[in-house]
């Protein structure tokens, strides 16, 4: 009983609350880590691409991404607590639909996304929304999110080969891989889910204070609804993402709210 009293009052001890959404979040990796591991990967992922020279599309992210990360840094009382990153915007000459941004401030936009954004509203609401997820520190709770995963598969091994004998030791690595193929459709892929949809969400709030009209995020979307036509996606259910439907109809609920923080900035 004491063994598993213990893991309990440890994952109580490692609580967060998603900004916007106040949506409990189970952290097992410290920030300090997050953010080795975050710019560990910045630099891998630039050292193998290449970095666009175009001299406009590299001031406009970097204007775009300014003003997004001040709204990060400076929220309204109580929303969330700032993060005070080491901000860095690149730009990739690549033609790929894409953009993120990594555990403590480091954000690339691929040029492949002008087309889609067109406008530097449409590209806020792309900014606001990776920005988002590393100010909800998404990757954190994913990774602790994979360790509970294998932690809780291994153990129920275990238990299964100790209380079957021979024979639940010959069933537990099937019993094992079935109950890892359970938690990523149960578990894991729904999550990835929740936090796309809450990345949207608190990206229209971010865009808002920054001074882009939330209302503009609903015809980016549309853009990349249209764009992605034509491609063979997997059901939601088995999806990282929602669908493009699905995340419409959420954003234009989600619209009014944001509103709220609008100031029209020229």
């Amino acid at each position: 009983m004491r063994l598993l009293v213990l893991p309990v009052l440890c994952l109580l001890a490692a609580c967060d609350s998603a900004p916007v959404t106040g949506r409990s979040q189970m952290m097992l990796v410290s920030e300090g880590e997050e953010r080795q591991l975050g710019a560990q990967a910045y630099r891998q992922v630039l050292a193998g691409e290449h970095a666009s020279h175009d001299a406009e599309f590299n001031a406009l992210v970097d204007r775009v991404g300014r003003r997004i990360a001040q709204a990060a840094e400076r929220p309204p009382a109580h929303m969330w607590k700032a993060p005070h990153y080491s901000w860095e915007f690149r730009t990739i000459d690549k033609n790929v639909p894409n953009a993120f941004c990594l555990p403590g401030g480091k954000v690339a936009v691929y040029s492949g996304l002008l087309p889609i954004t067109r406008t530097e509203a449409g590209l806020a609401t792309v900014i606001g929304h990776e920005v988002a997820h590393a100010l909800a520190r998404h990757s954190a709770e994913r990774l602790s999110d994979q360790k509970m995963v294998s932690g809780a598969t291994l153990l129920a091994g275990v238990g299964l080969a100790v209380a079957g004998g021979r024979t639940g030791a010959a069933y537990a690595p099937t019993a094992m891989a079935a109950m890892g193929a359970g938690a990523s459709v149960g578990i894991l892929l729904p999550m990835s889910r929740t936090q796309e949809s809450e990345a949207d969400r608190i990206g229209l709030v971010l865009m808002a204070l920054a001074g882009y009209d939330p209302h503009e995020a609903i015809g980016l979307w549309e853009r990349m609804r249209a764009a992605g036509r034509g491609q063979k996606k997997q059901p939601e259910w088995l999806s990282t993402h929602p669908t493009d439907d699905t995340r419409l109809a959420d954003i234009r609920r989600w619209v009014p709210e944001a509103m709220k923080y609008y100031r029209r900035r020229d």
